[in-house]
């Protein structure tokens, strides 16, 4: 099996309950593969989704509320909490971690680009574990990303990964509604096409941001760039175990070109 620099972007509703509040066990869970991961000689790179839903929690709020002012200050309460929990379980594990948060602005820059694309090198010849998010508290439309899928995709083209998990709510990509006793996984995309887009759903979960749309279009990002892009359920974080090992977990979205 080759090393490889993977980036694996987990969302919202993997990380929090249904109460908003975090998921630990499951946290514990992901930070323990990881780990393994790098241990095995990987390299990753994990853009985490959670701060706002977070801070919802932290906060007691029934939900996520839908101004941009009150989305940056509950961006800000819980990217702390956040970050500090992911920091004592990759301790625990013998890992360090960095934090970093984008805007899109960052990465339309190419002095700004090469920045970022040297930092993230030095932090994995360190063998420290990037965690990345938007930067929420100063973003706008204009320069933002909209979606933690988006960002993933953006993210790996920047450090040049082997591949992209994008660890989900639900088993893959389905031919239908997933809740449609018919409906079944697609185990392989060779290429997104309208009868694709056609399957893929609406908005995503209520303490997510994204839906299949978001993945559709991470996927068409990173596939031209020669990186594989694999949708899988985040409840089971040993999913990535077999798909580094190119077992049919979920969906590959193969990519068009190697690297």
């Amino acid at each position: 099996m080759n090393n490889k620099r993977i980036v694996i972007k987990v969302g919202t509703s993997t990380l929090t309950h249904d109460t908003g509040k975090i998921n630990l066990k499951r946290i514990e869970k992901l930070v323990q593969v990881i780990s393994d991961l790098m241990n095995m000689g990987h390299e990753v790179i994990l853009v985490s989704s959670g701060a706002i839903g977070v801070g919802v929690g932290k906060l007691g709020l029934t939900e996520k509320p839908s101004s941009t002012r009150q989305k940056q200050a509950l961006a800000a309460i819980g990217q702390a909490s956040l970050m500090s929990i992911y920091e004592k379980f990759f301790k625990e594990y013998g890992y360090n971690t960095g934090q970093v948060l984008l805007t899109k602005f960052v990465l339309d820059d190419e002095a700004r680009y090469t920045s970022a694309k040297n930092a993230f090198n030095t932090m994995l010849e360190y063998g420290v574990i990037p965690i990345v998010n938007e930067n929420d508290v100063i973003s706008s439309y204009e320069i933002e990303f909209g979606d933690n899928d988006t960002l993933s995709a953006y993210v790996s083209t920047l450090v040049d990964a082997n591949l992209l998990i994008i660890m989900s709510d639900i088993d893959g990509f389905y031919n239908g509604n997933p809740n449609d006793a018919d409906s079944h996984i697609i185990p392989i995309i060779e290429e997104i096409t309208d009868e694709i887009r056609n399957c893929a759903g609406g908005e995503g979960t209520r303490r997510g941001t994204g839906g299949m749309i978001t993945k559709l279009n991470a996927a068409e990002l990173v596939c031209p760039c020669g990186i594989d892009m694999v949708i899988t359920n985040g409840n089971n974080p040993n999913n990535l175990y077999k798909i580094v090992n190119s077992e049919p977990v979920g969906t590959l979205f193969r990519a068009s070109s190697k690297k």
